[in-house]
């Protein structure tokens, strides 16, 4: 047996077996942190059978380690990629020789289509509110402490972006997402076949259910031998950061601030831990779509799904948004900070420059035991190029876009929604 440690880190006393010879990156990823993809591109690869490093830091040690430039060389291909592929495409929507974005947008989404889709937008009338909290559960993510926060006004996506709005908007564009250009994503294990299995040879040491899956991406959510065929009305998921600014300036929008996306959450509610309360299961009714049973060994599905859910699932929210905890990471705007200052702010932002982007709401993969951070105030982070099976987004706009219409919803008076189509 072979025992190796990555300096900055103290061995534990866990050993960890991968069936089928898989070798083990070694991290320190924290519990239910998605795979960072810079954490993976530095290839820290070691034995298949080693004791688990646990480290000392919150940041991942990764980022540190010199490895020749190869991680830097190979993100400037990617992004020098995405210029060539994908970059020209948006500007297509922009130019004084081609429709407005608005316009495009429009014919594009009114084209046919054989699947449901939607475009709805919640207005949220902005206020003051208490974000984050003063009794964190994860105080290395900067849960705390609770500070005043002042928000205008703004609209919000009521439904997670679906397969089949990701769809139209690849179709209109051309664009290739991270994962496709990279070649692999991430995905739990579990949610693979035997076939896809057996032909994979590493995994992520703190979380050995993480697995790098070749020819995985939003279409192929599951690697090669899968499709979104049957759940284009699931959130799109294998969308990086940067995937989904794009999608957002495509259509119109823009992703939320933490502190927009945290407001939104809460609900008009103050310090509840969810969007209804303090109650996870209230009536013994379920309305979030999280783990169930032992962690990582079972899903159980008691709340009727495995993996990932409809973007309708589950009730609505008082401001009438769906699935705002639970199912899906959620990408925000902000760059990662632990730090917040304690006296009241208008309109926070997060950091001027970082490293790792926030995400919000945790997801199907989150068990209180091991991820507890479907909550309002939890958060989370990677990198702007990574991307995994738990991972999407919904969009956020400061003004009402062109193409969709503002009409009343049953949530109050001052409470409106928008819709574009369905077809």
């Amino acid at each position: 047996m072979v025992t190796q440690c990555v300096p900055g880190l103290v061995c534990g006393s866990v050993l960890i077996t991968r069936a089928a010879g898989h070798a083990i990156i070694a991290g320190s990823l924290s519990a239910g942190k998605t795979p960072d993809r810079t954490e993976w591109n530095h290839g820290l690869v070691f034995s298949a059978r080693l004791i688990v490093c646990v480290s000392f830091f919150n940041h991942p040690i990764s980022k540190s380690p010199d490895d020749g430039g190869r991680t830097e060389i190979l993100h400037r291909t990617i992004k020098t990629n995405r210029k060539q592929e994908n970059y020209d495409s948006l500007e297509k929507l922009t130019s004084g020789k081609n429709p407005s974005k608005s316009e495009k947008y429009s014919k594009a989404a009114n084209s046919f289509s054989e699947y449901q889709r939607r475009n709805e937008m919640v207005y949220i009338r902005g206020g003051e509110f208490n974000m984050g909290t003063n009794e964190p559960i994860f105080v290395a993510d900067g849960e705390g402490p609770a500070r005043k926060v002042t928000l205008e006004d703004f609209y919000l996506d009521v439904y997670e972006v679906s397969n089949s709005e990701f769809e139209i908007f690849v179709n209109s564009t051309g664009i290739k997402t991270e994962a496709e250009l990279f070649g692999d994503s991430f995905v739990f294990e579990s949610l693979l076949s035997k076939e896809t299995k057996s032909g994979i040879t590493q995994a992520v040491a703190a979380a050995p259910w993480w697995l790098p899956v070749k020819e995985c991406d939003w279409r192929r959510p599951a690697g090669p031998d899968s499709s979104v065929k049957g759940s284009m009305d699931h959130p799109v998921v294998h969308v990086s950061w940067n995937d989904a600014v794009a999608y957002c300036e495509w259509a119109g929008k823009r992703l939320p601030t933490e502190a927009e996306w945290e407001f939104a959450c809460r609900d008009g509610l103050q310090g509840r831990l969810f969007p209804w309360g303090n109650k996870l299961n209230p009536h013994g009714e379920h309305r979030v779509n999280i783990w169930q049973g032992k962690f990582p060994e079972k899903d159980t599905g008691e709340d009727g799904y495995i993996g990932t859910a409809p973007v309708t699932a589950f009730p609505s929210s008082t401001f009438g948004l769906h699935n705002m905890i639970g199912n899906v990471w959620e990408w925000t705007s902000d760059w990662w900070d632990t730090k917040h200052l304690t006296e009241s702010t208008h309109n926070p932002t997060g950091p001027a420059s970082g490293t790792d982007k926030v995400k919000k709401g945790g997801s199907y993969l989150c068990h209180q035991s091991y991820c507890y951070r479907y909550r309002c105030a939890a958060r989370s982070q990677n990198t702007p190029d990574s991307s995994a099976g738990n991972l999407g987004f919904r969009c956020a706009a400061s003004t009402l876009p062109e193409f969709n219409l503002l009409i009343p919803a049953a949530m109050g008076p001052d409470k409106y929604r928008t819709t574009g189509f369905d077809s």
